[in-house]
């Protein structure tokens, strides 16, 4: 194991212990927090609008920088949400980030049971620690540029869902590269929803990195608002990942079909 590797699992191991009060609460253990497994073949690529088996999750491209995520045992979640979900009933739980109001709302359907905001309107950050059923969700702070100038502290997080034996990552609105301390808060994610703009969001050349520190194994990429963008994202690679492109907006996920190296998966969207 490489030795920076190392450090950032000790550093992981250490803030699991000094958490281990908040942490018992959660009937769900954080598994993305452990030191990496051995990696599992390929994954498969379909969409069936029936029951999940208990080990898959289906992740769906809304748009924009929206997914929704749905679980085993059918708990639905909406990502970076801004009052559209895509099709079906409301989600039980929805995440938003402050960069700007295509990534938040302040008119949420009062049937949501779980809204999740990735800043502090009181100030401060914000701190999640949630199990809804069958899905363990928290979030690390990250700052944020202000469109006036200046910074915004703790204005954006990077929202972990663990489910199914999975550890999924949505970016949000991320602006610059992780600290070492933001990285082992993190830990190792299986899938991480990456903003792949490469200008309002974190330069290309940071989200590649930020994409290697996190030992990602499956990429969707969001927030990139045409082909062109995506395909400078996609060549700017430079075949580091495995890049392939879904014929639906929908994908079925598990662990024991997550590909055996680093892969992109295009799925249709902006």
């Amino acid at each position: 194991m490489a030795v920076g590797r190392l450090q950032t699992c000790l550093l992981a191991f250490a803030l699991m212990i000094a958490s281990s009060v908040s942490a018992a609460a959660a009937p769900i253990t954080s598994r993305c927090l452990a030191v990496a497994q051995n990696l599992l073949p390929f994954m498969r690529v379909a969409y069936t609008p029936v029951a999940l088996e208990a080990d898959e999750v289906r992740l769906t491209f809304v748009g924009h920088s929206t997914f929704l995520i749905e679980s085993p045992q059918g708990i639905r979640i909406a990502t970076d949400y801004a009052g559209w979900h895509g099709q079906g009933g409301l989600p039980d739980v929805v995440t938003m980030n402050h960069a700007h109001e295509t990534h938040y709302t302040d008119f949420v359907d009062p049937k949501i049971g779980h809204v999740l905001r990735g800043w502090n309107p009181q100030g401060g950050h914000a701190e999640h620690s949630v199990t809804v059923q069958d899905v363990f969700i928290r979030n690390v702070p990250t700052n944020i540029r202000r469109w006036s100038g200046g910074t915004e502290v703790s204005g954006n997080s990077i929202f972990i869902f663990e489910t199914a034996g999975l550890c999924i990552g949505h970016l949000g609105h991320l602006h610059h590269e992780l600290t070492q301390q933001q990285l082992a808060q993190i830990g190792q994610l299986d899938i991480v929803m990456a903003p792949v703009d490469g200008a309002y969001t974190l330069d290309t050349g940071g989200m590649l990195k930020v994409l290697k520190e996190l030992h990602v194994r499956l990429v969707l990429p969001m927030h990139y608002f045409g082909p062109t963008t995506l395909e400078r994202f996609l060549t700017a690679l430079g075949g580091e990942f495995a890049v392939k492109h879904n014929d639906t907006a929908s994908v079925v996920v598990s662990q024991k079909t997550m590909p055996d190296r680093p892969q992109i998966l295009v799925l249709p969207g902006y």
